[in-house]
Order: C-alpha cells, then structure tokens, then sequence
C-alpha cells in the first residue's frame, strides 16, 4: 500500500511494478485530501483506518513523501504508519551500484547511486538518482539527497537533512541535524543545527554570448 496521491507516489508505484518484488494492491491518503475512490486504477482508501482494508499482517506499506519541512512530514506519516503495525518496505533500484549497505525501512533509492561499501542509510531516507556516497559514511534518519550530490568518505549525516541538486561534501565532516544545504553548495566543514548553506547562485555577465569567440 502507497500513501500518497501525487509525484512521488506515482514514481513508487512505477518503480515498485517494475524493479522490485512488490505488488501495488492500493493507495492511501488522509481523508481531507481524498476527493476520489481510485488512483491510478487502483483502490484509494483512507489512512484512518486503512488496517480494516489492508490489515498490517498481510500487507506492508510504503510512503514516498517529498521533503517538505525538512522531511518531518513524511517522518510523521512513517511514525503513524508504524503504530499502525506495517513494516514499510524500501526500495533499491537494480541500476543502483550497491554493496549489501545495511539500509533502514521506507527508503527509496533510484538508479545510478553510487553507494561504496563499509557504509550505512538510516530509515526514510530518499536517494534521487546519480549520487555519491563515500565509504565509512552515515546517513541518519529522515533525509533527502537530490540528484548528483558527491558524500565523500567518512562522513556523518544526522537526521533530517536535505542535500540539493549537486551539493558536495569534503571527507570526514560530521553534519548536524536540520542541515539544509542548497544546490551546488560545498560543505568543507562540519555544519551547526538548523543550518542553512546555500549554493551560489550564478551572476550575469556584462559581456554577451555574442562577445564571446570561443563559442
């Protein structure tokens, strides 16, 4: 069962039928947000009491929800759903490059991750595609990296943290929970609580493209 009705779990829904084991039986959704009985053809029940449907003993859950408010949204769903009883699946795709690192429930790892052994990813932890993640290293809870983001070696990521779109890490660095760092930014230094580390932004040039020879 996938909680949710948008993006991500639509993504779940089509890596999950694809490239894993599982079957998609159902969607599920706080009732506030359920304006229809089906989701992508599939039946569309409410979380409330979504047990009496899908008891957690026959089935397990998956909940691939974005990383809005520095991930404690999809933390409180993954908290809600396990006092529920469900064990929440994870998913590593095929195309990921994978050494048997010990990774926690309700994760989601797309293709094309590089992952080195010797390393560890706690629970609900989103992986977007094409990454790095050094050996000796520790993603903790309820953490998103976006794509292309470089984890050099020994370095350790406490929970609730999000990585932009090709941030990069220096080794052996220790960043504190609540870090937000931004696209293209680089951390050479151990980070502070609730941290925010924008990238750069880029500026424009008074020389025009027309000027440019090389070109």
């Amino acid at each position: 069962v996938i909680f949710g009705v948008e993006d991500f779990a639509k993504l779940a829904h089509f890596y999950l039928s694809r490239d894993s084991e599982h079957e998609v039986v159902a969607f599920t959704m706080h009732e506030q947000y359920i304006d229809a009985s089906e989701f992508m053809g599939l039946p569309l029940v409410r979380f409330e009491d979504v047990e009496a449907q899908f008891p957690p003993d026959e089935y397990d859950m998956f909940v691939p929800m974005s990383p809005a408010k520095m991930n404690t949204l999809r933390a409180e769903v993954f908290a809600q759903a396990k006092g529920k009883g469900y064990t929440l699946v994870s998913y590593i795709s095929s195309n990921a490059t994978y050494y048997d690192t010990p990774v926690g429930e309700n994760c989601f790892i797309f293709e094309n991750n590089v992952i080195q052994p010797f390393t560890e990813i706690g629970d609900n932890v989103i992986m977007w595609s094409g990454n790095h993640f050094g050996h000796h290293s520790v993603i903790g809870n309820h953490c998103f990296v976006a794509s292309h983001v470089v984890i050099s070696g020994h370095v350790t990521i406490h929970e609730h943290c999000f990585f932009g779109v090709n941030a990069t890490l220096s080794n052996d660095i220790v960043v504190a929970r609540h870090t937000f760092v931004g696209a293209g930014a680089l951390i050479a230094e151990n980070t502070q609580e609730f941290g925010v580390y924008p990238g750069t932004k880029a500026a424009l040039s008074r020389v025009p493209s027309s000027k440019l020879r090389r070109m």
